[in-house]
């Protein structure tokens, strides 16, 4: 572990994302000790504080740093709960799909015959589709909300996991300890648990990290296009919704805000994935 993080300091960019991600992930966890408003408290909400500028001192006392949106919502408040929204939904999405992918990646590789063609058949299908699409259709067809979402989101995913666990497991199966364990009384699962998957970790951890970031962008976009979550729901994606509207009018702070959280998240988020990716595989390294 020493070892990995020494190499990984060597980086000066990345150990920068690595601090944003983790100032960011801490600032969404303890939004309700950080932000001065509760977003979802309507009898914290007034209308005459609606479409502030930053620095305007609203009715409840407190200084809104970064301005209020349409609904009169401190904009700096909103963003702290939807980063913490949008995490919710990147890592859930993230977290199953790794689960169904790896899944199904290693069940095709050890099975082998009919099982591996019909697995792969169909994930290579799935990978030929855009994400987006994909997301957009399933997300149309069963409705708004967290749950729908994130089913969109793991639709739209698990295939690329299972790509990525299907090469690794193959590669270890023909290996020559695997197919010594093979030969012993061990069953196949336990074979499987103890020696491919442990060796499937590093790139599939390197896809997660991708994957999450994506997730996060495919949920802000969703919302964007008033698909996604609903309007009570203050994700970043909706805030840049709400805000779009008003860039004419010059009251840009309203989308640009949030739009910058959405970025620098998904930024140190990818670049903390291609840190790890170099150092698990030095042949990809730059």
């Amino acid at each position: 572990m020493r070892a990995f993080w020494r190499e990984y300091r060597e980086n000066w960019v990345a150990v920068v994302a690595l601090a944003v991600v983790v100032v960011v992930v801490g600032a969404a966890l303890g939004a309700p000790l950080i932000a001065p408003q509760d977003p979802y408290d309507l009898a914290n909400l007034d209308l005459m504080d609606a479409r502030r500028a930053p620095g305007f001192v609203g009715s409840g006392g407190y200084v809104h740093w970064l301005g209020t949106d349409a609904q009169g919502r401190d904009l700096f408040s909103a963003i702290l709960y939807g980063l913490r929204i949008s995490l919710q939904m990147g890592v859930a999405a993230g977290a199953v799909a790794l689960a169904i992918g790896t899944a199904l990646g290693i069940l095709a590789a050890h099975a082998r015959g009919w099982v591996e063609g019909a697995i792969m058949r169909v994930v290579d299908l799935q990978l030929s589709f855009p994400a987006i699409l994909l997301a957009l259709v399933l997300v149309a067809v069963l409705g708004q909300g967290k749950v729908p979402l994130v089913i969109a989101l793991v639709t739209a995913q698990y295939a690329y996991f299972a790509r990525t666990a299907y090469g690794a497991a193959t590669a270890e199966r023909q290996k020559d300890y695997v197919e010594a364990a093979h030969a012993t009384p061990l069953p196949g699962w336990r074979v499987v648990f103890r020696h491919i998957l442990p060796n499937c970790l590093p790139p599939l951890i390197v896809v997660a990290t991708v994957q999450v970031a994506n997730a996060i962008a495919l949920e802000a976009t969703l919302s964007f296009l008033g698909l996604g979550l609903p309007p009570t729901e203050p994700s970043l994606g909706m805030l840049i919704s709400n805000g779009f509207q008003y860039m004419m009018s010059g009251r840009t702070w309203i989308s640009v805000y949030p739009g910058i959280a959405l970025i620098v998240l998904i930024v140190g988020i990818n670049v903390v994935g291609d840190q790890l990716r170099d150092q698990f595989n030095p042949r990809l390294s730059r």
